[in-house]
């Protein structure tokens, strides 16, 4: 509805002066994210990995989209996937802003390009320079909200807290493994006797 409003008030020569970029890509209108074809314009997004994510529910794999929604993830050794998540689609997402950017949506497109061909020619390190470094780098690069200091526990700690669901398949996905493995561990704690 409100993207259909836009849309008139952008066709409308009267109006055309008065939109602003600000008004189509609002942190607060999520009418331009489209869940079903995996779009997240400004967003970083998030999805467990398996095993791991099973165990420890904050740690998962996370990409960065660009101002049309395609999501760029540093998925393995000299290689960042173009909208095909290296863990499946998205669970969760972090709208961000980018007119926080330092030179707004093409500083932001820029940024994750440089960030990508950068990630393209390093090797993958699980606890130094992984999906999370790309992303941080990317937004370094952007100095977002005037910030170069973004480093993988920050973005970690941020999207723990800041991110959304992107449905409630999305949430189970997350934190049923570790619920299930969390009831075995108890099970099996309470049925072993204690010598």
């Amino acid at each position: 509805m409100v993207g259909m409003r836009l849309v008139g008030i952008m066709s409308s020569p009267d109006c055309q002066a008065h939109t602003t970029k600000t008004s189509l890509y609002s942190p607060d209108s999520v009418d331009i994210i489209d869940h079903k074809k995996s779009r997240y314009p400004f967003c970083i997004v998030w999805t467990p990995i398996p095993l791991l994510t099973w165990l420890f529910p904050f740690i998962g794999h996370m990409g960065i989209a660009t101002s049309e929604g395609i999501i760029r993830d540093f998925a393995g050794p000299y290689f960042v996937s173009e909208n095909d998540m290296a863990f499946g689609k998205p669970t969760k997402y972090w709208k961000l802003d980018p007119d926080l950017a330092s030179g707004g949506i093409q500083a932001w497109n820029s940024a994750i390009r440089d960030a990508s061909e950068e990630y393209s020619h390093r090797m993958h390190n699980l606890f130094c320079d992984n999906c999370h470094s790309h992303v941080a780098m990317a937004l370094n690069l952007m100095v977002y909200k005037g910030s170069s200091s973004w480093n993988m526990v920050k973005l970690c700690c941020l999207m723990l807290i800041f991110g959304k669901y992107v449905s409630i398949w999305g949430f189970l996905k997350t934190w049923m493994p570790f619920l299930v493995c969390v009831c075995v561990v108890i099970i099996l704690w309470l049925a072993i006797p204690m010598a």
